[in-house]
């Protein structure tokens, strides 16, 4: 497992309930040192031990600890970079679910040794769409959830969106797009600001 992958996690623990809290995690879950190097990669297994650990420490259910995860990828200012990679999906919420499907390959021309769970999206017409989720990472579902409710916001956009649970080795979203305009999103230039 790529490092940054573990490295996120640790950032979202520290960033969301403090250093402290992010010890804990990496006693729990007996990983014999506290920080990840971001551009090592990890044993496989190590991702879902630190998951488990997470939600034992913080209390919290698998399910809703991954769909905040998902959020503060996309919504924490020292992950910007991960948002511009989104963004670049489209001019809208519907072109961004479009682009979905290429999010791996997307992520792999940042990082060529990173691996992201392949994702589909099946438009099923009038707004409604399920994502499927490649579960070889159980709960990465729950993570894209979390980051395709950041990126309607992000987009201004009102929709509804469901996990429907993991079967057959994919977790599926359905996704109601509601209104593409519903609100003001936030600001995106194609180009970086020089300060």
């Amino acid at each position: 497992m790529h490092g940054l992958i573990n490295r996120s996690i640790q950032n979202f623990v520290t960033d969301s309930y403090g250093r402290q809290s992010w010890v804990d995690v990496a006693l729990n879950a007996r990983l014999g040192f506290i920080d990840f190097e971001g551009m090592l990669m990890y044993k496989t297994p190590l991702t879902p031990r630190i998951v488990d650990a997470m939600c034992a420490v913080l209390m919290r259910p698998r399910g809703d600890m991954l769909e905040d995860l998902g959020t503060y990828l996309v919504s924490h200012p020292r992950l910007e970079s991960v948002r511009r990679l989104l963004r670049f999906g489209g001019v809208d919420f519907e072109d961004f679910l479009h682009s979905l499907d290429d999010l791996p390959d997307r992520a792999r021309l940042a990082l060529p040794d990173l691996v992201l769970p392949s994702v589909e999206l099946h438009a099923e017409g009038e707004g409604h769409f399920n994502l499927i989720c490649e579960a070889s990472l159980v709960g990465y579902g729950h993570v894209m959830l979390g980051v395709l409710r950041a990126m309607a916001d992000d987009y201004g956009a009102l929709v509804v969106l469901e996990h429907c649970g993991h079967a057959q080795g994919v977790e599926t979203i359905t996704i109601k797009l509601v209104e593409t305009d519903f609100a003001e999103g936030r600001q995106f230039q194609l180009g970086a600001t020089i300060a």
